[in-house]
């Protein structure tokens, strides 16, 4: 069995964080999804496909992957450059302003 130890991305829809501090442990699709002729549906026999578990460190993760004999490919997060501003948003509304604000 494989799988993949990650940590998820950003929504890119949001400006938080949430669900991003964790480590995930996904497993691999073990067979290919299949559509079903008379419906549509779109399935699976491989019902590891919807186990995501969660851990709070990488090690952690690791050594379930280890004791479960579970073949586990690590995917390192990239680092998130910070997005700071000398005034931050208060700034826009400063009396203090050198030029005028306009829409």
């Amino acid at each position: 069995m494989q799988a993949r130890i990650y940590k998820p991305a950003r929504n890119a829809m949001t400006s938080g964080m949430a669900k991003t501090r964790k480590w995930v442990l996904e497993y691999a699709p073990a067979s290919a999804r299949e559509v079903d002729p008379l419906m549509g549906w779109t399935s699976s026999s491989d019902t590891q496909a919807q186990v995501k578990l969660r851990f709070a460190t990488k090690d952690e993760a690791l050594d379930y992957a280890k004791d479960h004999g579970i073949e586990a490919q690590v995917i390192e997060p990239k680092a998130r450059k910070a997005n700071i501003r000398s005034g931050g948003y208060g700034e826009n509304f400063a009396t203090s302003r050198k030029g005028p604000w306009t829409h």
